[in-house]
């Protein structure tokens, strides 16, 4: 049965507590609830799995070592960033999401304590993401077991002679970037390669050229940085298999035999899957997916149209653009002012007098930055290419967190937009 509420309260619950569900929990608590003028009290429920949330960005340059990236930034307590709003109008309820019900309008629970709750939900929004194939780049699971990921990889890292990373992707070269410079160095100005290296780094991509949605000239520059790290890089030879079979996800400090398509082999004392995520919407009605598994979302308004009203969907478990942390802020406004829209309508509002559809836009320029090691990187922003040093400066310095604290505190949204 449903979790039974006062008659004058309506749930919006929001499931997934990261970038998109923490902003769209703040913006709601901020610009929409606080403008209703109903007899009903309005509630945000944000359903999370982890009682921290952290900067998953950040995870090529912290699994190595806590000694890289400030603690205290890359985590932050989920709780304590929403004691700011009035009591009653926030709920932070820990658990994993594992029926959602969009006839019945319900989300069924696995709460972190071992019990099973259904909330019942007046409006929702699914924000659950995407999962690595690795452990070791990403929440799989909580804090918790990151950390525990993160600990087994570091003890086996000083013995590891091989390192493979599968992927051309940006976590992957990220990754390789910042294990190559950590055990390598980096080489002198003049050399075009590091010689001599302790640990050979490989990077297997499947593609015909690493970082897709970068031109050309700038993938060989990211190769050729990679090169002054000692890490190698083969394209167009993706990865077959691995003997065991669960190096890299069940086990991330096993060694294996990594078998690529072309049949030929290379020992791993370390393997990381690094390509591809895998939507978290197994919870959802294969008739609301689509056939990769993503939500299908109105790629303009955001709702899930064929789940029924005030049922909508963002961030990378959603079809309406490509998984990327800009496209989510950038749709965050969007979301709540339809949200907002949909409320006011619903309880009483004058269908002429309401605000019409916000429609979100995909910028379609050339946007992506690559840090390649703690020094180096590649990049394009609306279309313009970046030099290194503004890549290190944006991002590779601390891989997002000198923006962290105003997006998780609630400060990015303290105005409409």
């Amino acid at each position: 049965m449903a979790q039974v509420n006062d008659s004058t309260e309506r749930n919006i619950v929001i499931i997934g507590g990261s970038y998109g569900g923490i902003s769209t929990a703040h913006y709601l608590l901020k610009h929409v609830i606080s403008s209703l003028t109903s007899k009903y009290q309005f509630k945000v429920v944000l359903i999370s799995a982890a009682s921290e949330v952290m900067c998953r960005p950040a995870c090529p340059r912290a699994l190595i070592s806590d000694e890289l990236l400030p603690q205290d930034k890359l985590f932050v307590n989920i709780a304590s960033v929403f004691e700011q709003y009035p009591k009653g109008s926030f709920q932070l309820l820990r658990g994993t999401a594992v029926d959602f019900d969009h006839s019945e309008r319900t989300v069924k629970v696995d709460t972190a304590n071992g019990h099973t709750k259904t909330v019942a939900f007046y409006a929702a929004v699914i924000v659950t993401g995407a999962r690595t194939h690795s452990p070791l780049l990403g929440y799989t699971k909580d804090e918790n077991h990151l950390r525990e990921t993160w600990a087994a990889f570091r003890t086996a890292l000083p013995k590891a002679t091989s390192i493979v990373v599968a992927g051309g992707g940006p976590t992957a070269i990220e990754t390789a970037g910042e294990l190559g410079e950590y055990l390598n160095g980096r080489a002198g100005m003049f050399s075009s390669k590091l010689e001599n290296h302790k640990v050979q780094v490989t990077v297997i991509s499947g593609a015909a050229k690493i970082l897709p949605q970068l031109r050309d000239s700038i993938a060989q520059a990211a190769e050729s940085y990679l090169a002054k790290i000692g890490v190698t890089v083969l394209k167009g030879c993706p990865v077959a298999s691995t003997s065991p079979a669960s190096a890299g996800t069940l086990d991330v400090a096993s060694s294996c035999m990594v078998t690529l398509e072309n049949g030929h082999s290379i020992t791993a004392d370390l393997y990381i899957p690094a390509y591809g995520t895998i939507p978290n919407s197994s919870f959802v009605s294969t008739t609301l997916l689509e056939s990769d598994g993503r939500i299908k979302t109105n790629p303009k308004t955001l709702r899930i149209d064929n789940a029924g009203p005030r049922i909508y969907a963002i961030g990378d478990v959603a079809s309406y653009a490509r998984p990327a942390v800009h496209h989510i802020l950038e749709a965050v406004p969007v979301l709540c002012a339809n949200i907002k829209r949909d409320l006011l309508l619903d309880n009483g509002g004058e269908k002429a007098a309401a605000p019409a559809d916000r429609e979100f836009k995909v910028d379609t320029r050339e946007t992506q930055m690559v840090p390649i090691g703690k020094s180096k990187g590649v990049g394009a922003a609306m279309g313009y290419r970046l030099p290194s040093f503004l890549v290190w400066l944006i991002k590779g310095r601390d891989y997002w967190l000198w923006t962290t604290g105003n997006l998780w505190s609630g400060k990015q949204w303290a105005k409409e937009q």
